[in-house]
């Protein structure tokens, strides 16, 4: 009989071993939407580089992926280490208290681990001053403005991680004196969504809600003197009808729809050509009963904030893309441009300056150099369609916090660069870099002779000269 139990309980463990494979060949339903990344795909045998040497590895990957059953097992694995142990199964998201979820990308900001250096914070502040000074002599008028993380407005569920937190002194908060000494004009959307008594985000989602969104739209056009409508005022309806994105990861197959608020005020604003849903790329819609042109330049705060704009401009193109296209305001003849950016990627801003002409630059008398050596050898150039692309490193021991950083070209013009967290060959990143686009058809081919220029003190000093083809 014992013998007998023991060969039940082996068939029975492998029956279960076989499961997921056996699974395999019954039609799954696929979770890459649900868990926010791209499933494995089957490997190939020979490549074009011969016999595929990995596909071991890359079939276990598919596997591991496709196995049968798998968002069942997922979500039971994922409700049991919720709901019993109040941890999170996915890697980017946080099991809170009482239910609610927070993105883990926003933990650095919220235990204040990974604080820009002051230098990338001017990085970021100049960059929106040069782009403010490009749109306004556009004739436009420009405004910057920070959705902030969830946990920065309610942290209050956030688990075991109080005792952690390393400081207080937020990238957010930091950069507001950067950005009034920038002259950029900046709408503080923590304060006015901390004034709220109403809670404005998802408890299982990422970002605001459709009322956090609406006093959002709200700050923003009132500080732009534009006619709108206020939805903060507008009658609406409350609906148990929404899924959360972290809750998507998290239990796909266990979600748990939660309040959303539904304006009674019906949309007047169309797409433009077929608009999958907010989170498109690019979107395009029009207004005839209104006036202005909009350009906003946003993230996925920006989905349910986008409606309240549409409405309110008879043109507006929503961009996600990354540089900012600053050709956009001409080619959409805008009037505003809007530049919405999630707390959590400001230090992404240092890195990704907008793609636009370099400006001229009048800089006056120029000082011998002292140190040459420094920027020597740290210049490139790179064609990129109809523009070269030039980008450099200048040491940080000769550059103040806020030095500007400027090219001249053939001893002739000088231009204004960007300054740019710069990434090294090595995986490391520098704040001293710096970036400019240039005409492709005004660049020399056989050879362009560039200085390299920072401003100290009100002086502009040449630090370093290059030859570039």
């Amino acid at each position: 009989m014992k013998k007998k139990g023991n060969m039940i309980y082996v068939g029975f463990f492998f029956v279960l071993c076989l499961i997921p494979s056996v699974g395999m060949l019954l039609p799954q339903t696929q979770g890459s939407a649900t868990e926010n990344r791209k499933l494995a795909l089957w490997p190939q045998l020979r490549t074009e580089e011969g016999w595929n040497t990995d596909f071991l590895s890359e079939a276990g990957e598919y596997f591991q992926d496709h196995f049968g059953f798998r968002q069942q097992l997922v979500t039971a694995n994922a409700l049991i280490n919720g709901k019993i142990f109040g941890v999170s199964t996915a890697d980017g998201v946080i099991q809170g208290k009482n239910g609610w979820l927070y993105y883990k990308d926003s933990l650095s900001d919220y235990l204040g681990t990974e604080p820009m250096s002051e230098r990338a914070l001017f990085n970021v502040a100049h960059t929106l001053s040069m782009m403010q000074d490009y749109t306004e002599k556009s004739g436009a008028k420009f405004l910057f403005t920070i959705a902030p993380n969830k946990n920065t407005l309610y942290g209050e569920n956030m688990p075991y991680y109080d005792s952690m937190i390393v400081s207080e002194d937020k990238n957010m908060d930091r950069i507001e004196a950067y950005l009034e000494k920038e002259n950029v004009n900046y709408v503080n959307l923590k304060e006015i969504l901390k004034s709220s008594d109403e809670v404005l985000y998802h408890e299982r989602d990422s970002h605001w809600n459709n009322k956090g969104a609406a006093l959002a739209g709200d700050a923003l056009m009132t500080a732009l003197d534009k006619e709108h409508t206020d939805y903060t005022q507008e009658s609406y309806e409350e609906c148990v009808a929404f899924t959360g994105d972290l809750d998507e990861m998290l239990y796909p197959l266990a979600l748990i729809e939660e309040k959303e608020i539904y304006y009674d005020k019906a949309d007047v604003f169309a797409y433009v050509g077929e608009v999958e849903s907010n989170f498109d790329p690019k979107i395009t819609t029009v207004n005839p009963g209104s006036t202005g042109s909009l350009v906003m330049y946003r993230d996925s705060f920006g989905n349910a904030i986008l409606p309240f704009f549409a409405n309110s401009y008879a043109n507006a193109y929503f961009s996600r893309g990354i540089p900012y296209q600053m050709t956009d305001l001409a080619e959409h003849q805008a009037d505003t441009v809007i530049v919405e950016r999630a707390e959590r990627f400001l230090p992404e801003m240092a890195e990704n300056p907008p793609q636009m002409e370099a400006p001229q630059l009048t800089v006056g008398a120029v000082m011998d150099p002292e140190m040459e050596e420094n920027a020597r050898g740290t210049v490139t150039a790179e064609v990129q369609g109809d523009l070269v692309k030039v980008s450099g490193l200048v040491d940080e021991a000769i550059l103040d916090t806020d030095s500007r950083i400027a090219i001249r070209r053939n001893g002739g013009d000088t231009f204004e660069a960007f300054p740019l967290t710069l990434g090294q060959e090595d995986g490391s990143s520098s704040d001293y870099g710096f970036l400019a686009y240039f005409a492709a058809d005004s660049w020399m081919q056989d050879q362009e002779q560039i200085e390299v220029l920072i401003e100290k003190d009100g002086t502009w000093i040449l630090v370093g000269t290059q030859s570039l083809s």
